[in-house]
């Protein structure tokens, strides 16, 4: 396990989709497993494999209160979505000293392959659900700031490329 060095706006991998996962083998647990470490070292709340420049649908998202709760995703999908949006300050280690107040669906159900390579379904709500999104988005090649209006966020990546 190690921690990985993080992507940088604007590298272009990080707006290019990453592959599906064909399966769940030991190297993609290796994977997992330095991402799960990177986040940690971040701090954060989730990591998508794109972002350690790994173009595979992979993700990890750890929101909870004692650390050590990872849920290791591959191929990641939202099947549903509430209708009540959750409004939460979002940021990505890809751009730092930024982040902007974004809305996303206060509780998703996610179908991915877990760990042993299993098709499962799982709900998050709160901050797991937007760090799940978020993850989902880094996948399809899309960063948190496309969900602002045009206006707010060319302000970001401007304050962005001031140092934040």
């Amino acid at each position: 396990m190690s921690v990985r060095p993080i992507l940088q706006w604007p590298d272009r991998r990080l707006r290019t989709a990453a592959g599906d996962v064909a399966e769940v083998t030991d190297a993609v647990r290796q994977v997992w497993a330095d991402m799960v470490d990177t986040m940690e070292a971040m701090p954060g709340v989730g990591l998508a494999a794109v972002q350690i420049g790994v173009m595979q649908r992979l993700a990890v998202v750890d929101a909870s209160d004692r650390r050590g709760q990872a849920v290791l995703l591959a191929n990641p999908e939202v099947l549903h979505a509430s209708v009540e949006l959750r409004p939460h300050e979002e940021a990505s280690p890809c751009l730092p000293g930024v982040s902007a107040k974004i809305e996303r669906p206060r509780a998703v159900t996610v179908r991915f392959l877990n760990v042993e390579g299993a098709v499962e379904e799982r709900d998050f709500v709160g901050l797991w659900a937007t760090s799940v999104q978020h993850q989902i988005d880094h996948l399809a090649g899309r960063m948190y700031f496309d969900r602002l209006s045009k206006v707010k966020r060319d302000m970001l990546l401007r304050r962005a490329r001031k140092g934040g």
